[in-house]
């Protein structure tokens, strides 16, 4: 006797549907990054060229920006959304 065929039960988006790459902790970590990013500016506005907020401060506050917080902000995901991913791509 054949055994009954089991279907598969796959998360995969339709032709027609589409679903934002990044959630609501992508979006508050962009935040983040754009606004240190204009507070590192700001503190570049300081009137004194001998002072330490444009010189030292404000640069490496424009650095954390652009370097670390946006690119992390664009790559985070979620262990179970990278969880989900890797069992749907081994099961095929």
């Amino acid at each position: 006797m054949a055994r009954p065929v089991k279907k598969k039960s796959s998360k995969r988006r339709r032709a027609g549907e589409r679903t934002l790459p990044l959630t609501k902790v992508n979006y508050i970590l962009l935040l983040v990054g754009v606004g240190i990013i204009i507070i590192g500016y700001l503190f570049m506005l300081e009137g004194s060229v001998d002072g330490v907020m444009p010189i030292v401060i404000a640069p490496v506050l424009l650095v954390i920006g652009y370097c670390i917080i946006i690119p992390v902000a664009l790559l985070y995901r979620r262990k179970e959304e990278m969880k989900s991913k890797s069992d749907i791509t081994s099961q095929s």
